[in-house]
């Protein structure tokens, strides 16, 4: 009796996630088609509000979809707190898995993204990507003019300062890039932290779309003070300030604690 249930919660998971992916693939293309269009008729500043308007709405559904199915919890409570907040920011989760932008983007739906280039050629997000504004990392040199011009227009940027998603065999997270630090050399901005923890490594670098993870997955997003980069601190020294911040606070002991790759 006991194994037949099993069973029956696992098929019911399973068709669960697959709705889930259906729903992104049938939405997420829908949106990007019909931004391409809006991208093209619309100005700009009209264009990227439109952009974030879609793209917050797809991923409220989406995340709201997970929590009624009870495939996901999420303490996430602190982002609602800053989505109030106003001014420029560099907004900088660590990076744990694919959809660390989607938990951060659907509390605030006025951030943008920084983001890997191929994104915007993405047939699900590209054509929403490009209308909100997000900007492609393909060239360090233009996505750091982009990005400071918009943070001196008290817009709020999210950037990721391992630059890529932690990988497999780091304890707590990969060395940090120094895209943030200049960044906020160059701005003035402040950086805020942001701690996400996982009691899975679904959706991290290298899982299989196949696997199915242990549901329900739990994700707690925690917001740290505002950090700015002091007069004289270079950009290197800053970067490795922060490091040591992430690394103090994602090692301290948590129920989400992340554990060792087995």
């Amino acid at each position: 009796m006991l194994m037949f249930k099993t069973i029956i919660k696992e098929i019911i998971e399973w068709i669960l996630l697959i709705f889930g992916f259906l729903y992104w693939i049938v939405f997420g293309f829908s949106i990007s088609l019909v931004s391409r269009v809006l991208y093209v008729i619309l100005p700009p500043k009209k264009g990227i509000l439109w952009g974030q308007y879609l793209l917050q709405k797809m991923f409220v559904v989406f995340i709201g979809y997970l929590k009624i199915t009870h495939l996901l919890q999420l303490e996430d409570k602190q982002l609602s707190i800053l989505a109030k907040q106003k001014g420029a920011a560099i907004i900088a989760p660590n990076h744990t898995a694919l959809w660390d932008a989607i938990f951060i983007a659907h509390r605030i739906p006025d951030i943008l993204c920084i983001m890997k280039g191929s994104i915007l050629k993405n047939p699900i997000l590209g054509g929403g990507a490009r209308l909100a504004g997000y900007i492609p990392n393909n060239s360090t040199s233009q996505m750091l003019k982009l990005a400071i011009s918009r943070l001196q227009a008290q817009d709020r940027l999210l950037i990721f300062p391992e630059g890529t998603r932690t990988k497999t065999e780091a304890q707590w997270l990969n060395p940090l890039k120094g895209g943030t630090a200049l960044l906020a050399k160059h701005s003035g901005a402040p950086v805020i932290p942001i701690f996400i923890r996982s009691n899975t490594r679904f959706f991290e670098k290298g899982w299989p779309l196949y696997k199915k993870p242990k549901f329900p997955l739990k994700i707690s997003i925690h917001v740290a003070e505002p950090v700015w980069i002091e007069k004289n601190e270079s950009s290197q020294a800053f970067t490795q300030r922060l490091e040591q911040l992430y690394l103090k606070e994602l090692s301290s002991p948590h129920s989400l604690q992340r554990i060792p790759y087995e």
